[in-house]
């Protein structure tokens, strides 16, 4: 929680009055098991889950305010990290992104001020889903999870 969460509150609080003059823009990496729930991930999720629902509600709370400060949130997946491909290694079948075209991504919404980043574009269709289909979704899940090397 203190990494994936609290500091990026803190970051963010710090960092508001600077933006606020400046008309800023303000891009927070996340993660898609901050939309979509998964086996074996917990804590992750939870305080994805948390960072997510921060920076929606500040979003909404500045656009009431009228300040002009954009919030990009970056929904990435798996991506070609050294420890993050040991963690899941046998855990999940889905193939990791390459890093330098999900950094690409998050360049991209940040400069055009875009609301969310989807990297890979896949994930955003599999969290639309996650409202209008539950139980596909969770097949969906579960083809790409590997239960007994969990």
């Amino acid at each position: 929680m203190q990494v994936n969460f609290l500091s990026y509150v803190q970051l963010t609080s710090l960092a508001l009055p600077s933006l606020t003059e400046s008309k800023g823009s303000l891009v927070v990496v996340s993660s898609l098991l901050g939309r979509v729930p998964r086996s074996f991930s917990s804590p992750y999720s939870a305080a994805k889950f948390a960072s997510d629902s921060f920076f929606g509600s500040l979003r909404r709370e500045l656009d009431v305010q009228d300040v002009n400060v954009a919030i990009t949130m970056c929904v990435l997946g798996l991506w070609d990290r050294a420890s993050a491909a040991e963690g899941v290694r046998g855990v999940t079948r889905a193939k990791a992104a390459l890093g330098p075209k999900a950094a690409l991504a998050v360049i991209r919404g940040g400069a055009t001020r875009a609301p969310s980043v989807f990297y890979p574009w896949r994930f955003h269709l599999l969290c639309l889903l996650r409202a209008w289909l539950p139980r596909p979704r969770a097949w969906f899940i579960r083809q790409e999870f590997n239960v007994t090397a969990a």
